[in-house]
C-alpha cells in the first residue's frame, strides 16, 4: 500500500523568527527546506556546521539546522492516532586536526516549536534541560558527557523531551566510527502499530539486515498534531564539519505489517534532498502553461476526460470477456474432473505445474536449498502466481506413485482446517512426473531456532517483549489445532526449528509432516513409534507411543524454557534444559535461568512467570499439565498453579508391544538417523 502523505501549506512564505538567531533563514535550492544558524549549501551538500578557526570557543559555535519549511501532520485525520514514519539520510562528520576536539554530533529531530530550541552552546542543538515544548530525536553523539548519561563518544541514542537518552548503543561495537570522515547512511523507522523505533547504520547504500537499535516506545505521548521535521548539529567546545549529502523522509497513515518503509523515489517524498530536477521542471512547466492559456488547458482536460471514459468502457468490456472466458474454462475443467473441483472448492491451495516449479527453482538448483531433511529438501523460489515462496520437494522414495482420490480428500480436509494467522500457510502443491511438491509461504526472518541461538546482533533483536509475543502466537496456533479445528490435530513436533518468523517477528508454526488428525469423539488411539525430536518429547510419549494434546503441551513448555533462557533443549555438554531449570527452581534461584543476552531488560516478575509457565507445561505427570489455552492465559499474566518444591518423579509403564519397545530401544542407541527424529527443515532464508 502506498503511503499517504500530509503537507500543510500554512503561508506563502514561512520563516522562523527569533531575536537570538545567529543568522536569518537562507533560501533553499529545493522546494521545502529552510536552513537555520550556520547551515548552508556547498558542493551538493547541506553543511550544518563547519570547522572553527578557534578551538574551545563556545561563543563561535552556533547550531546548524535544516528543517521542513512547513509543519507535518503526525496524527491520522480519520482516527486521531499517530502516523508511522521513516527517514533515510547520508551524512559525514569530519573531525578537526589535533589538538582540537570533535564537535557534538548530528541528530534527526522532530520538534513542536523550532523557535524554542537553542541556537548556540552545543548539545547537538537540543535543549540541555527538560524541554517546555515536546521533541523527539535520534542522536549520533561524538562527545562523551557522563553527566548526560553518555556511554561513550561514538554512540546512537533515542531522546524524548530530553538530551538524556532513553536508550543508546555503542556504534564502535557495530564497526561504525562516526568520526571517520566516511559517508554514513542511516535508516530510521517508527511503526506506530508496533510502538517501536528501529535504527540501521552502515557505510553503504544497502540497508543492513539487522538494526543496531530497536526500542519499544509510544510516541503518541510526544508527537502533536503538527510538528517540524529536520536535522540539527553543533560543535560545542569542539570543531567538526557536519554535513548531509542525501535525505528522505516519509510519513505513513496506513501501514500493513508487510509494508516496506524504505524510501526510494523523491516523487513520494515528504522532505528530500536533492530533489528530482525533472519533477520540478515538469511542475514549473505545468504552472506556466496554466497561466499562458487557460482555455487550452480546459480543452485538454475535456479531451482527457473523454479519453479516460473510453478507456474505462474498453477496460470493463475486456475484463468482462476475460471473466466469461475464465468461467467457461473452469466449468470445463470441473466437468472433466469432479473430484479435483471439490478439492479446489474446499479452499485448498491450487495445483501447480511442475514446469512452473522447476523454472522458479532453476531446476531445483542446489544453491537455492534453504532446508534439508531425511525425506525432503526446501528451496527458495519466486513463483509468478504466489510470489516469494518456500518449495518443499519430497524424496522420490518416500512419495506415493499417484495422487488418488482418497489422498486428495484427506489433504483437502486437513489443509482446509489449517487457516490461522500463526500457522505457516500452504500456497500450492504439485504431483506430477513422480514428483511430490508442497509450496509454502516464505518467512523472511527464518526460524526461531536460528535467531535465538545465533550470537550476533540478531539475537539482541529478540527482546523480552518479542519473545513473549512469539510464545503467545505459538500457543494460539496450538489452541486452534487442539480445540477449534473440525478435527483435532496433534502436531507432535513442536520445536523452535519449526517456529517461523515473518518480517515483523510474528510466529508461525510449520512442518506438519508428523501431525496426526483425530475425531474429537475418538476415545482410543493406537500406540505407534514415537515421532519428534529428542529434548522436546514428553516422557510418557516416549514410553507409550500414544500422542495426546498433553504431549504437545510438554513440547511447548520446552520451547518456553528455551526462549526464556536462551539454552538449547540439550546443550553440547548433555545438560537438559528442563532438568537445569527444575534444579534452579529447587534452589529458589529460578531467576538465574534468564537469558543473559536480554541484559536484564525485562520485568523480573514477568520473566519468573514465563519460566514457571514453562515448568508447569513440562510437569512429568501429564495430568498436571495445563491445556494450551490455560498456558497462553498464564503467559498473558494469569495465575500460574503452584509448582511442587522439587521435580516430581512419575513412573511410566510402557503399553507398547514388546517388539515395538525393542525397536525404540535400538533406535535410542548408536543409530543417529532415526526415522522418528524430524529433520530440521526451515522455510526461511539462508541468512544466519
Amino acid at each position: 500500500m502506498l503511503p499517504y502523505f500530509h503537507l500543510l501549506l500554512v503561508s506563502s512564505i514561512f520563516t522562523f523568527a527569533s531575536s537570538s538567531s545567529s543568522s536569518p533563514p537562507q533560501p533553499s535550492p529545493t522546494k521545502n527546506l529552510t536552513l537555520l544558524g550556520s547551515a548552508h549549501f556547498k558542493n551538493n551538500s547541506i553543511i550544518l556546521t563547519q570547522e572553527l578557526t578557534t578551538c574551545n570557543s563556545r561563543s563561535n559555535s552556533p547550531v546548524g539546522r535544516v528543517l521542513h519549511s512547513f509543519p507535518v501532520r503526525f496524527l491520522r485525520s480519520s482516527s486521531n492516532s499517530t502516523v508511522s514514519f521513516s527517514t533515510r539520510f547520508t551524512f559525514t562528520i569530519v573531525p578537526p586536526s589535533p589538538p582540537c576536539l570533535a564537535g557534538d554530533g548530528i541528530a534527526f529531530l522532530i520538534a513542536s516549536d523550532p523557535s524554542s530550541l537553542p541556537h548556540t552552546d552545543g548539545y547537538l542543538g537540543l535543549p540541555d534541560s527538560p524541554a517546555s515544548h515536546p521533541f523527539f530525536a535520534i542522536e549520533f553523539d561524538t562527545t562523551f558527557n557522563p553527566g548526560l548519561g553518555d556511554i561513550n563518544d561514538n554512540h546512537v541514542g533515542v531522546d524524548v523531551d530530553s538530551i538524556i537518552s532513553v536508550a543508546s548503543i555503542d556504534l564502535m561495537s557495530e564497526g561504525i566510527d562516526l568520526k571517520s570522515g566516511k559517508r554514513i547512511t542511516v535508516w530510521i523507522e517508527y511503526r506506530d502499530p508496533e510502538k517501536i523505533i528501529r535504527v540501521w547504520v552502515g557505510y553503504t547504500d544497502t540497508k543492513p539486515e539487522y538494526s543496531v537499535l530497536a526500542v519499544p516506545i509510544d510516541l503518541s505521548k510526544t508527537l502533536k498534531e503538527f510538528m517540524y521535521v529536520g536535522f540539527s548539529a553543533s560543535n560545542g567546545r569542539g570543531s567538526s564539519i557536519h554535513s548531509i549529502q542525501k535525505l528522505q523522509i516519509h510519513t505513513f497513515e496506513s501501514l500493513t505489517p508487510n509494508t516496506q518503509m524504505e524510501t526510494v523515489s523523491s516523487r513520494n517524498c515528504l522532505m528530500c534532498y536533492p530533489d528530482d530536477p525533472s519533477i520540478e521542471e515538469a511542475e514549473i512547466s505545468l504552472y506556466n502553461d496554466h497561466h499562458k492559456d487557460n482555455r487550452v488547458l480546459e480543452l485538454a482536460f475535456g479531451l482527457l476526460s473523454i479519453t479516460f471514459l473510453l478507456i474505462m468502457v474498453a477496460t470493463i468490456s475486456v475484463l468482462y470477456c476475460m471473466c466469461l472466458t475464465k468461467r467457461q474454462a473452469i466449468k470445463q475443467r470441473c466437468n472433466e474432473n469432479a473430484q479435483m473441483y471439490r478439492f479446489q472448492e474446499a479452499g485448498v491451495p491450487k495445483k501447480l505445474k511442475l514446469s512452473e516449479i522447476r523454472s522458479a527453482t532453476k531446476e531445483f538448483d542446489q544453491n537455492r536449498i534453504i532446508g534439508e531433511g531425511a525425506s525432503s529438501k526446501v528451496y527458495e523460489a519466486n513463483l509468478p502466481s504466489c510470489g516469494n515462496v518456500a518449495v518443499k520437494r519430497f524424496s522420490k522414495v518416500n512419495q506415493p506413485s499417484t495422487l488418488g482420490n482418497q489422498f486428495a480428500t484427506e489433504l483437502a480436509t486437513m489443509v482446509g482446517c489449517l487457516r490461522h494467522k500463526n500457522l505457516v500457510q500452504l500456497q500450492g502443491w504439485c504431483c506430477e512426473a513422480n514428483e511430490l511438491v508442497l509450496v509454502y509461504e516464505y518467512m523472511p526472518n527464518g526460524s526461531l531456532d536460528k535467531l535465538l541461538h545465533r550470537r550476533t546482533n540478531a539475537t539482541r533483536t529478540l527482546t523480552f517483549e518479542k519473545r513473549l509475543n512469539i510464545l503467545l502466537g505459538v500457543s494460539s496456533a496450538l489452541v486452534y489445532l487442539h480445540e477449534e479445528c473440525e478435527r483435532q490435530i496433534i502436531h507432535r513436533d513442536v520445536k523452535t526449528c519449526n517456529i517461523m518468523l515473518d518480517a515483523d517477528f510474528n510466529a508461525k508454526l510449520g512442518d506438519f509432516g508428523l501431525a496426526e488428525v483425530y475425531e474429537h469423539s475418538e476415545r482410543g488411539r493406537d500406540a505407534t513409534l514415537p515421532a519428534g525430536t529428542m529434548g522436546y518429547l514428553a516422557p510418557e510419549y516416549v514410553y507409550s507411543g500414544i500422542p495426546t494434546v498433553k504431549t504437545d503441551v510438554y513440547s511447548f513448555g520446552v520451547v518456553v524454557l528455551e526462549v526464556a533462557s536462551g539454552q538449547r533443549p540439550v546443550n553440547e555438554d548433555g545438560v537438559v534444559v528442563t532438568e537445569w531449570v527444575w534444579d534452579l527452581w529447587e534452589k529458589r534461584i529460578l531467576f538465574a535461568a534468564a537469558d543473559p543476552n536480554l541484559m536484564g531488560r525485562f520485568d523480573k516478575v514477568d520473566m519468573e512467570r514465563m519460566l514457571m509457565a514453562g515448568l508447569i507445561c513440562v510437569h512429568p505427570n501429564s495430568q498436571r499439565r495445563p491445556t494450551m489455552k490455560e498456558a497462553g492465559r498464564m503467559l498473558r499474566g494469569g495465575l500460574v498453579p503452584d509448582l511442587p518444591v522439587k521435580k516430581p518423579t512419575v513412573m511410566i509403564q510402557s503399553v507398547m508391544p514388546e517388539r515395538t519397545t525393542e525397536m525404540v530401544a535400538r533406535m535410542c542407541g548408536e543409530d543417529a538417523d532415526t526415522p522418528w527424529s524430524t529433520p530440521r527443515t526451515h522455510f526461511s532464508s539462508k541468512a544466519g
